[in-house]
């Protein structure tokens, strides 16, 4: 092999890589950042996580990539291990589809059409389609398909210097010997694990491997080990995406590794022994790009089967190997907040959803606790809600540094729409945390001083927490759901809560004037209205940031100001809230 041919089989590897790295990410970018949620959020169940790991691979390229996502996922408390077991199958199967991809750059044929329809003219037609997209379209959506007919061009380029670079290795006698000692498995494994590890791409060495079988010196009792050996190699740009990561995170990496292992070491008991008894007449089959692919895709089908019935034992062989250091001394917020998805607003942005969720709820056990605290008190029931509110602060103090960190990021208008609703809900739920807090100090003071309540303030308290109580499961759960139907209820449910208060300020002034009740206990109700009236108010300005947010804008005291002007619809639907909360 001449130095000449030594320079373009490294040219065409380098093109080969660049072209896939290209293509990869235009198709990413074409989707509009939206593969990364919809990996997260449909991977409920084993089969569409196979599904939905076969699918994201397939368009990005990589398995690595979708990996390393399921690793961060896993890292940050979005996706369980289990769960990442079955997505990391997926990605090792769909990881094979770029191998019948790339056997287009061996389709040639004779005579003109078949000149004309040529591997050779196709990848001119792409390259030159790829760069008038992305030169001369304004489109960034168009300028991303450019990207991608432009990787595919130099992909094809690639494989085809490379080909021709090791065309003539077929007739040199130390390649084909070395090529058959690779019938050893353990060599032939070892080799190719080692040969992908450098690379950091399965599908870059399969691609490799299919230009090498153009020489025809590469059998299948050959070709067999050294895709085996791929599958293991492929695993070591997950694990150093593992560096840093919690212990779960670190399982997750070692998810790959393991069914890797496994599958390897499943699928070549079950052909070796099978061979040892049935001697496969095909062993000495000289193999070409397209077997290649097909013997690819054949194992890791191979190998999805025999490890998806095992999560179980994946879990807890991953488990084994990365133990829990010690349990927690006290009981912290479960929540982790992925700095590595800051580069991928989509995937931050998720998970940002998700912590904002859990803390919504544990807002809503804090208030749903103090009011209870109300009818009857209960000491652990007071500083669990006293613990809920600390908790709560933790999460606004994290959530609202990342937030701002990811508004440093290169954002679309739709996703800095989303950093703002955040940023405004963030601190309104916190809010309401700390009125939880003052609610349930009103009520521990009421049982320390030995205060109760007359039956008429009780009716009172009781008819406008349970509005309170509508008003902030309503306006939690538009946001949850983004859901601008019933975030349109909660604007006219917190005007009738204001008016209902209003009323019960007045009563209990009508009642002091009658010499019932004493200022001690008038200061206290009085602070009691006043929280709940506050959260009443946060919660509309939750609702308010759905509504308005969803086209782009947060101007709520403009917005508030057109429903208080004659609305119908709020009109009525005020009226509907003021019958349902009478004190009457």
């Amino acid at each position: 092999m001449s130095i000449l041919e030594v320079i373009t089989l490294l040219a065409g590897v380098a093109m080969f890589l660049f072209g896939m790295s290209l293509m990869g990410d235009g198709l990413t970018k074409v989707s509009g950042s939206k593969l990364e949620p919809i990996l997260f959020r449909l991977s409920g169940t084993p089969l569409r996580a196979l599904l939905l790991g076969t699918g994201v691979t397939a368009v990005i390229q990589s398995s690595a990539a979708t990996s390393v996502m399921a690793v961060g996922f896993v890292n940050s408390g979005m996706m369980s291990v289990r769960q990442s077991v079955y997505v990391i199958l997926g990605a090792i199967l769909g990881t094979s589809i770029t191998g019948w991809v790339l056997c287009l750059s061996y389709i040639e044929g004779t005579g003109a059409l078949s000149s004309i329809l040529s591997t050779t003219t196709l990848t001119a037609v792409v390259a030159v389609a790829g760069i008038i997209l992305h030169k001369y379209c304004k489109s960034t959506q168009k300028k991303h398909v450019g990207d991608i007919l432009m990787g595919f061009a130099i992909l094809m380029l690639g494989m085809h210097s490379m080909s021709g670079a090791v065309r003539g290795l077929g007739e040199q006698p130390w390649f084909i010997g070395m090529m058959t000692s690779m019938k050893n498995p353990l060599l032939g494994i070892l080799v190719g694990a080692l040969f992908t590890g450098v690379l950091q791409s399965a599908s870059a060495a399969v691609g490799i491997l299919q230009a090498l079988s153009v020489t025809g010196a590469l059998r299948f009792e050959a070709m067999l080990p050294l895709l085996m050996g791929v599958n293991i190699g492929a695993s070591l740009p997950v694990m150093l995406s593992a560096i840093g990561a919690n212990v779960r995170g670190r399982r997750a990496a070692w998810v790959y590794l393991v069914e890797s292992v496994l599958g390897v070491l499943g699928g070549a008991a079950l052909f070796y022994v099978a061979n040892a008894i049935f001697r496969f007449p095909f062993l000495s089959t000289v193999m070409n790009p397209f077997s290649t692919a097909g013997l690819n895709s054949l194992f890791r089908l191979v190998n999805l089967l025999l490890i998806a019935p095992l999560a179980d034992v994946v879990e807890t062989v991953v488990n084994r190997i990365v133990p829990e250091k010690e349990a927690p001394v006290e009981k912290k917020p479960e929540l982790q907040l992925e700095e590595r998805f800051l580069i991928h607003p989509p995937l931050a942005l998720e998970q940002c959803r998700v912590v904002m969720k859990e803390m919504a709820g544990y807002t809503q056990q804090a208030v749903g606790l103090a009011i209870s605290q109300l009818s009857a008190y209960d000491e652990e029931r007071y500083h669990e809600v006293l613990r809920l509110e600390e908790l709560v602060d933790v999460y606004e103090d994290r959530l609202g540094t990342y937030l701002l960190q990811l508004n440093g990021q290169k954002l679309n208008p739709r996703q800095s729409s989303e950093v703002a609703k955040f940023l405004h809900t963030l601190s309104d739920f916190e809010r309401i945390s700390d009125h939880a807090r003052n609610l349930a100090e009103s009520s521990n003071e009421l049982h320390e001083k030995q205060l109760v309540l007359s039956p008429a303030t009780s009716h009172e308290l009781s008819v406008l927490t349970r509005a309170i109580r509508d008003i902030l499961k309503l306006a939690s759960d538009a946001f949850e759901k983004e859901d601008l139907s019933m975030a349109s209820y909660v604007e006219p449910l917190e005007e009738s809560i204001d008016v209902l208060c209003d009323e019960i300020r007045m009563r209990q002034v009508a009642r002091l004037g009658h010499g019932q009740g004493n200022i001690l206990q008038n200061f206290i109700f009085n602070d009691l209205i006043t929280n709940l009236e506050r959260i009443s108010d946060h919660c509309s300005n939750i609702a308010l940031a759905v509504l308005r947010l969803e086209d782009g804008e947060f101007d709520t005291h403009d917005y508030q100001e057109k429903l208080l002007a004659g609305d119908e619809t709020f009109e009525q639907r005020f009226l509907e809230y003021r019958r349902k909360y009478s004190l009457v």
